[in-house]
């Protein structure tokens, strides 16, 4: 250990502006591993209100990432999509490729226990997907999909493309994942979807599930939305305000707006499920190769403070960014 007494991690160290940054590892105890980054993802959604500033100051406390260091607005060293390998530790981790909500950095030093194996059939490449997936199953256990349903999923993101891609799978559930980008249609397609943009969408849904981020998403889902049915509401708007035309078929046919957010299981499950469960969970329904789709963007890791600003703009087109780290870290 006494050799490794650095590591490079990326800190956004004021709005809008990121940098590579040395700092001391801690030293390892008897129950902590020490972690070779391969691979982390971007979570652009969230990192992208990060990396501009737009946590609202109410929600500082509720968005703490697991292992993040600073605080908002900046200087912060944050994100939860790592995969690497156990370079020290107890012997049953040692050499294991694992995944951690660990932030943008190429090595570090955790508790064991918050470390979890990588299934053998999951490749590396593809794991930086689990924490969007994990989000994806608890908007899932959130709508509560019925057989035979008719579901739409509005916002062909990362998180929207993987909440359609479970529904699908669901016996009798008819799926339509809607995005404004008519260019999102070859995902679909390469995830087995059917796709259409906002003006092709059809309505009398049993449930829409939200997850474009943008408020004219929500307004649709309230119109797209049958008699009785219900709206799933995945995407976070930050600091920014939204309208919505609550006197229309809101009341008249009952619909039901609820929220759905990752930080909380939902009750019901509470008494069996806990976060490492589902992370797990999360891992092993990554063994379909058609996710790859959704990594449509790589670079080396230390390219990401040029690419930042662009990457978390409002019109960039990458679904999930993948960072690659140098084997000699």
């Amino acid at each position: 250990m006494s050799a490794i007494v650095t590591a490079t991690a990326f800190w956004v160290t004021r709005p809008g502006i990121g940098e590579l940054k040395h700092e001391a590892l801690t030293a390892i105890g008897e129950e902590d591993v020490l972690v070779h980054a391969l691979y982390s993802g971007v979570s652009r959604g969230t990192e992208s209100l990060v990396f501009n500033a737009r946590v609202p100051e109410s929600e500082f406390d509720r968005m703490q990432a697991p292992f993040q260091s600073g605080q908002f607005p900046a200087p912060v060293k944050y994100g939860y999509c790592s995969v690497g390998r156990v370079k020290q530790g107890p012997a049953h981790l040692l050499g294991k490729t694992v995944f951690c909500l660990f932030p943008h950095q190429n090595r570090y030093v955790v508790p064991a226990a918050m470390v979890l194996p990588v299934p053998d059939d999951v490749p590396a490449e593809r794991a930086v997907l689990a924490a969007n997936m994990e989000t994806a199953i608890n908007g899932v256990w959130d709508a509560e999909p019925m057989l035979g349903e008719r579901i739409t999923i509005i916002g062909a993101g990362v998180v929207g493309c993987l909440v359609a891609y479970l529904c699908s799978r669901i016996a009798g559930v008819k799926v339509t994942l809607v995005d404004i980008n008519p260019a999102r249609q070859v995902i679909a397609e390469r995830l087995g979807l059917t796709f259409c943009t906002p003006d092709q969408a059809l309505d009398d849904q049993d449930c829409v599930i939200h997850a474009s981020g943008h408020p004219e998403g929500l307004r649709q889902a309230l119109d797209l939305v049958g008699n009785e049915g219900r709206i799933i509401e995945m995407s976070w708007f930050g600091e920014g305000e939204i309208r919505l035309p609550l006197g229309g078929a809101f009341h008249s046919q009952r619909l039901s707006l609820r929220a759905s957010q990752v930080g909380q299981l939902p009750a019901k499950l509470r008494p069996r499920w806990d976060y490492q469960r589902r992370l797990a969970l999360a891992l092993s329904l990554l063994a379909d190769s058609q996710l790859d789709a959704l990594i449509n963007s790589e670079s080396d890791f230390e390219m990401l403070p040029q690419l930042a600003p662009q990457l978390f703009s409002s019109d960039s087109n990458v679904l999930c960014h993948r960072l690659r780290y140098s084997s000699a870290n």
